[in-house]
């Protein structure tokens, strides 16, 4: 839905309400989440080397039929499926969308690589190849590498501007989200577009619920955008900010706490 059409219906919306073009369950999640998962997953399988293990999640998330994956990630695991290669995948989907794989579906999964490594050039590292088994443009590498820098910097109890005014000098695509309107912003699946719309959400609110919902109810891309928009923002403010009626409804609550715990057992160097 447009930002016209979600405020048509549902004025502004800040509750879980379920439906949508997939008519899911309230508090089911799409594929934002189960590909973070995935990411999250394969790295606590092999924290040394978690590139071909966290592909083997993305596998097994695509074999279970989900209703919503993006059309990159769908070519590139069906190739996977065909060639059992992992090199190929990304380069194959980026000629078959006529090179135009600079989409956001792994900028919306790799916060767990930022969560994880404690070395910055570690993480940096793993951050691009969990992208590059799906989106071959350099564009989605830089968006990843961006959002997990700032991620970074959260954890590392970071005031919540300097991190974004420092790092958006190495990737200036992102320099104008200080400067525009909410009229402005592109809500779509293009990565650069996404992580600006994220980074305005964030910017221009002072709490996790707002900031989520003012992503959300931007439209377009609104579960990818929201998604990146709260593990930003969940980073930052904790999870005591995430509204209880929010986590209550969440159907992978559960696993999420489960992963939380176990990277917080597990977490290297």
């Amino acid at each position: 839905m447009t930002r016209n059409e979600i405020q048509k219906k549902y004025g502004y919306l800040k509750d879980i309400i379920g439906g949508g073009c997939w008519n899911l369950e309230p508090g089911e999640v799409t594929d934002d989440t189960m590909m973070t998962i995935a990411v999250a997953e394969g790295i606590l399988d092999n924290p040394q080397n978690p590139i071909e293990d966290i592909g083997k999640h993305f596998i097994m998330w695509y074999d279970s039929k989900p209703k919503d994956i993006g059309n990159i990630i769908r070519i590139a695991l069906n190739e996977y499926k065909r060639s059992k290669d992992w090199t190929r995948t990304a380069y194959y989907a980026h000629q078959a969308t006529g090179g135009m794989s600079a989409g956001n579906g792994s900028l919306m999964r790799c916060l767990p690589v930022a969560l994880y490594y404690n070395d910055i050039d570690r993480m940096l590292k793993i951050t691009a190849s969990q992208s590059m088994l799906t989106h071959y443009d350099q564009k989605a590498t830089d968006a990843c590498q961006l959002y997990n820098l700032i991620i970074y910097e959260y954890l590392n109890d970071k005031p919540k501007m300097s991190p974004i005014r420092e790092y958006v000098e190495k990737y200036p695509e992102y320099r104008h989200a200080f400067n525009l309107t909410k009229e402005e912003l592109k809500a779509t699946g293009y990565v650069v577009d996404t992580l600006i719309c994220a980074l305005w959400c964030f910017i221009n609110t002072s709490n996790f619920e707002d900031a989520v919902c003012e992503a959300a109810n931007l439209g377009g891309d609104a579960d990818t955008i929201a998604a990146i928009t709260g593990g930003m923002a969940g980073v930052y403010y904790g999870y005591d900010a995430i509204p209880d009626r929010w986590k209550e409804k969440i159907l992978v609550k559960d696993r999420l706490i489960s992963i939380a715990e176990r990277i917080l057992n597990k977490k290297v160097c």
